[in-house]
């Protein structure tokens, strides 16, 4: 997801809102395709943003689709990108629905981290993102995970359920994954409570602007004792 500015960060309302349009675009191919289209290659490479960052998947090359509507997975070589593969996939061959949403909770968590999918912790030691915000969790504290470039500024609601969302995508077990439309629905609620949060900022900046102009203006015009 290389927006071409490496001087911008992307706040975190940017951040929610590429992972909205990105999870309805896997949506659609799972719900909205007739019959059901698996992308099968789900990562940051492989979402797209324009100008005004809105996002959108991109290579279809390794895409399968489910011919069958009724069908609950396919069998078929295993293919995609390493970190961002299915486990469960990368062991039986049985694709379905949940690898995307497996590969989008590892994106997701790039999103959030700010970090790669492959982390080095030490000269000897490479653990992978899903692990690392697992590990980090576990100690309570959201901004700790969340990238620090950010300087704290998000909802903090937010972020623990957008944390907690990924990581649900990257469950090992896919019936224990939520669908795409599940995902989307909880994106949508976070992406919701972060501009209402940043509205209510700029209305009490405004706020503050005006009070300020009118001291100055009180001060500045007022008589003086003669």
């Amino acid at each position: 997801m290389d927006t071409g500015k490496n001087a911008y960060i992307l706040s975190w309302e940017d951040r929610m809102r590429i992972a909205v349009d990105a999870a309805q675009g896997l949506e659609y191919l799972h719900s909205g395709c007739k019959p059901p289209i698996v992308h099968r290659d789900v990562k940051s490479a492989n979402i797209l943003l324009n100008e005004k960052l809105q996002a959108k998947i991109a290579d279809f090359g390794l895409s399968r689709i489910f011919a069958n509507e009724s069908g609950t997975h396919i069998s078929t070589v295993v293919a995609g990108t390493p970190g961002y593969l299915d486990p469960e996939y990368y062991i039986s061959n049985w694709l379905n629905e949940k690898s995307d949403v497996y590969s989008f909770g590892v994106v997701l968590l790039e999103i959030i981290t700010g970090r790669p999918v492959i982390i080095k912790c030490t000269d000897d030691e490479v653990v992978h993102v899903s692990q690392w915000v697992s590990s980090m969790l576990a100690e309570g504290d959201i901004k700790s995970i969340i990238d620090p470039s950010l300087s704290g500024d998000f909802d903090n609601n937010s972020g623990w359920k957008v944390v907690e969302l990924a990581l649900a995508c990257a469950f090992h077990s896919s019936s224990e994954r939520p669908t795409m439309t599940e995902v989307v629905t909880e994106l949508k609620e976070c992406l919701a409570v972060e501009i209402a949060r940043n509205d209510k900022g700029r209305t009490n900046k405004t706020k503050n602007t005006r009070r300020i102009v009118t001291v100055n203006v009180e001060s500045e015009f007022s008589p003086t004792a003669r």
